[in-house]
């Protein structure tokens, strides 16, 4: 066994061991590391940072027996070839982690999936009728669009977090903003809580959640996420593949149309609860793609 083989095998030891990474992840790392030594062909201690952009650079090409890498496949294989330097370099076995030198690729930045005002308006007509649940469904979908929250933040929302016009949400690491509601959201929750809501409750053991299940306990996340789903299919849009919607799809929407009705990237972000301007600066990139689309259909002298 080459000396590259056996730092490997204690790489992975300690992936297994220490990291606790569940079965998939700890193949993916073997398979990846694996097909590192097999190509580079030499001792870890010999390889140097140019070595390690040529092998970046292979896996980008495929080669008879591997299909070309995506960015994300390729920054992924090259994230255990730079974790198995920097475990080398800590526990003595090589001098230097030369991959420190060789940044890996930058995945193409995807960009949220926002429904068309159509599309928004079937979804939320989808629960049909007045039986409690359905003014349940049709709340919890308001609330949604209505306010940007997160589908946490929603199934983890108090009575008393509301408030005439506003409302108060629970974000990531506890902390709270206060967010407008506006009138389409105020109704179909003002219709749950006085017509459902006191039926559902009167069947469980008594909880401030807004959002109950039948049973009169809180709404789960999954149990949201189903209600999403199976609204999304009466509204016949889609719900398999990559353009499936999914419990984030009404919070890209939210800030997609804030963003097109023309409101400022920093009251987005803080209606959304972002930390960073920076990540609410990916749905204006949504918008500038909207913009080509009017153009390119709209110009005389577009095309």
């Amino acid at each position: 066994m080459t000396s590259s083989a056996k730092a490997v095998r204690t790489y992975l030891d300690h992936l297994s061991v220490e990291r606790g990474l569940s079965k998939n992840t700890f193949t993916s790392y073997q398979r990846d590391l694996e097909r590192y030594v097999l190509l580079m062909g030499k001792d870890l201690a010999a390889i140097t940072a140019a070595d390690l952009a040529g092998y970046l650079g292979r896996l980008r090409a495929g080669d008879d027996d591997h299909p070309p890498l995506s960015a994300s496949s390729a920054a992924r294989a090259m994230s255990a070839v730079r974790g198995l330097h920097r475990f080398a370099a800590r526990e003595g076995l090589i001098a230097v982690d030369v991959s420190r030198d060789v940044r890996p690729p930058t995945p193409p930045r995807r960009l949220p999936k926002a429904l068309d005002l159509d599309q928004v308006e079937r979804l939320l007509a989808a629960p049909a009728g007045d039986d409690g649940l359905v003014l349940r469904d049709r709340a919890l979908l308001e609330f949604l669009y209505g306010t940007g929250a997160r589908i946490s933040e929603a199934v983890g929302l108090d009575v008393d977090d509301l408030d005439d016009d506003a409302v108060t949400l629970r974000g990531k690491g506890g902390k709270t903003r206060f967010v407008p509601l506006g009138r389409y959201a105020r109704a179909a929750l003002d219709a749950y809580l006085v017509r459902a809501r006191p039926l559902l409750i009167a069947g469980g053991r008594g909880t401030p959640r807004v959002f109950l299940n039948a049973r009169g306990g809180p709404l789960s996340r999954q149990s949201a996420w189903t209600i999403l789903h199976r609204s999304a299919a009466a509204a016949g849009l889609p719900t398999e593949g990559p353009r499936a919607v999914s419990p984030h799809t009404l919070r890209h929407s939210y800030a997609t149309h804030l963003l097109d009705g023309g409101a400022d990237v920093r009251v987005v972000q803080e209606l959304l609860g972002h930390a960073s301007v920076t990540t609410t600066q990916v749905y204006t990139l949504v918008t500038v793609d909207r913009l080509r689309e009017v153009y390119a259909t709209s110009h005389p002298r577009a095309r």
